[in-house]
């Protein structure tokens, strides 16, 4: 099943410029129609799950906790 470029970005909840600087990239192919960029769904299914695997370890960062920097002068 193929998909337009802005069905693709509003699935992935990414911005339009995005999928065109991957497509550019070599990231993501497409086929033309006449019309329009056509994306094959199976295609970007792989790139959906590393964007959320990527996602959720960002999330994780954010929640642990910042160390306190220890002072070296403090250590004699």
């Amino acid at each position: 099943m193929y998909v337009t470029i802005s069905e693709l970005a509003a699935y992935l909840e990414l911005p339009e410029d995005y999928i065109h600087h991957q497509i550019k990239r070599g990231q993501l192919k497409t086929v033309f129609d006449g019309e329009n960029y056509l994306v094959n769904r199976e295609n970007f299914l792989w790139h959906k799950e590393q964007l959320d695997l990527k996602r959720k370890q960002l999330e994780l960062e954010a929640e642990e906790p910042i160390p306190e920097d220890w002072d070296a002068k403090d250590e004699d």
